[in-house]
């Protein structure tokens, strides 16, 4: 079972998925660049994914560097279930065919 994880949250991730493991300030820059968040909103939803071992900060080198402990093909498969479940009462391949329309 993966982490529930907000769309806000997943933008997190998403740079993390993108960049690998970042220190704080490559990390905010990176959300800054698709999103337009001021940094505390950044540093509220890191607290959050810690708190829910989503994420996971360690120092290395010295420094804090964050880096994701959910891999995107798992957050991927539980976001196509939830689709699924909302939309089709969990039926994966109409899922699939509505996409295909």
């Amino acid at each position: 079972m993966t982490i529930p994880v907000t769309e806000a949250e997943s933008e997190i991730l998403a740079a993390l998925w993108r960049r690998g493991p970042l220190s704080a300030k490559p990390l905010i820059e990176e959300v800054k660049s698709v999103q337009d968040w001021g940094d505390a909103t950044i540093k509220t939803l890191l607290g959050r994914l810690m708190k829910k071992g989503a994420i996971l900060s360690e120092r290395v080198d010295g420094r804090q560097q964050y880096r994701a402990l959910i891999s995107r093909s798992d957050y991927v498969r539980r976001e196509i279930g939830l689709l699924a479940r909302r939309l089709f009462g969990g039926d994966q391949q109409a899922l699939l065919a509505a996409l295909k329309d």
